[in-house]
């Protein structure tokens, strides 16, 4: 393990390392319970699958919710394991929350995109980033979108998930009137979640290691003894993990450019450009602000302020991306929760070993993700909504052509109920407002031409 990991060269030990990889792990293991939640409402659980409403459903003895439960974990092993042995980083990867959100809501619910075809394009959306990252695509690709962009982008993911939350949780509900306003606050399930929402906001506010996972526990077990969540009959804490075949290889390529009835050819070409370039983005921003966050904070970058081996941490990523459409997931991507193993004292790829190896483990008490109502998840992805709020401090909203592109960015991603619509809107916005006040040297080349792909997107969409 010295020799492998350089733990002397690094200031660590084994012990420090073990430690680190158990608070990363504790710290986001919440994505086992809320990524089968989220996926459900693609399709990808026994109603979904089978078409058929009148099917009893419980996600205990779903199949098809386990197999993305098992998804889940196993790619999150697998990126962090590639993470740790090739790049020697203590990062850990998992699918995204966002992306999950991306996936669901905007390309299965919104764009009518199957879920089979939607784990098509995150494979291809995976290739794009392996292709990317060998060669110099990726760097021109990251210094053309403006800095404000991408703090936007992250804001407004915060905006969407917080609002699917609140969603879930039943504290916002549609209104005829009002377009949206609040529900039935005094409702069992609804004050679970808010329970659920302020416990978690205390833990969080106290620095308590875990505690988006000790909130959904213990909003579970609250749920449980007033009756509002039902233990189905047979539930056994551990079990064989569930079975992956139902998700395992079920990408529909051919299918993705059968997206509806009266479709053009080029309606379809551009949809799933949008789609894949999407994916892509969106993982590699994220990917990147966090890598580059989370090592310096850990005093990991180099002299000219850049993270070594870059290049392979970005590779781990990409190749869990097409892994984990494969097996039945989203995009996976770095984790920020990584931070808490850093500050832990984790400093070489052991970390991250150690958390890939205890999300197999996890693969064993699957009866807990099926156990988990939405009232105990919908509270994590508001509260993550919180933390990617983060971002938005790092905008100049004095300068109004950077604040206006970046504000349409934020604000069309819940109002549209899309995220690729938010980064379009920021992407085309922003060489406008620039050209218009003389500052056309701001935007990169390829700036101009994601715009023009973006206004075909929605050009060929029209009518």
């Amino acid at each position: 393990m010295e020799k492998y990991f350089r733990l002397k060269e690094n200031n660590t030990t084994v012990k420090t390392e073990i430690i680190a990889g158990i608070t990363t792990f504790v710290t986001m293991a919440y994505i086992i319970f809320v990524n089968p939640s989220i996926l459900k409402m693609a399709g990808m659980n026994l109603e979904g699958a089978l078409g058929d409403a009148a099917i009893p459903f419980n996600a205990f003895n779903d199949p098809v919710v386990g197999s993305v439960m098992a998804a889940t974990c196993i790619s999150a092993a697998i990126g962090t394991l590639i993470m740790g042995l090739y790049a020697n980083y203590p990062f850990a990867q998992a699918p995204g929350m966002g992306l999950n959100a991306f996936f669901a809501f905007s390309v299965v619910l919104g764009m009518s995109y199957t879920w089979q075809q939607a784990l098509a394009a995150v494979f291809i959306s995976g290739l794009v980033f392996i292709l990317i990252t060998l060669t110099k695509i990726r760097e021109m690709i990251i210094d053309s979108i403006p800095m404000s962009l991408k703090h936007a982008v992250s804001g407004g993911i915060g905006l969407f998930i917080a609002l699917i939350g609140f969603k879930n949780a039943g504290i916002i509900i549609a209104n005829p009137s009002t377009l949206v306003g609040f529900g039935d606050l005094m409702a069992p399930n609804t004050l679970l979640a808010i329970f659920g929402l302020f416990l978690t906001a205390i833990l969080m506010s106290r620095n308590i290691k875990g505690s988006m996972l000790m909130g959904i526990f213990a909003t579970t077990l609250v749920g449980i003894f007033t009756g509002v969540v039902a233990i189905p009959e047979g539930f056994s804490l551990v079990s064989a993990p569930p079975s992956i075949s139902h998700t395992f290889m079920k990408m529909d390529f051919a299918g993705l450019l059968k997206i509806g009835e009266g479709a053009t050819l080029a309606t379809a070409i551009t949809s799933i450009l949008t789609v894949i370039l999407s994916f892509t983005f969106v993982d590699m921003f994220d990917t990147i602000g966090t890598l580059v966050g989370t090592a310096s904070k850990a005093n990991m970058m180099d002299k000219n302020g850049k993270l070594p081996r870059v290049n392979k941490a970005l590779l781990a990523d990409a190749v869990a991306t097409s892994a984990g459409a494969m097996l039945g997931t989203s995009t996976v991507t770095t984790y920020v929760e990584s931070a808490a193993g850093v500050l832990e004292g984790g400093r070489t790829g052991l970390t991250s070993v150690v958390t890939a190896a205890l999300f197999i483990l996890a693969l064993f008490f699957a009866p807990l993700v099926g156990l988990v109502p939405s009232e105990a998840t919908a509270p994590a992805l508001i509260i993550v909504g919180v933390l990617m709020m983060s971002a938005l401090k790092e905008i100049d909203f004095n300068d109004f052509s950077d604040a206006f592109p970046a504000f349409l960015t934020i604000v069309m991603m819940p109002f549209s109920y899309s995220i690729a619509n938010g980064i379009a809107a920021g992407m085309i916005a922003y060489p406008i407002i620039k050209i218009a006040t003389g500052k056309h040297k701001d935007v990169h080349p390829v700036v101009y031409i994601l715009a023009l792909l973006f206004i075909l997107r929605f050009a060929t969409m029209a009518g």
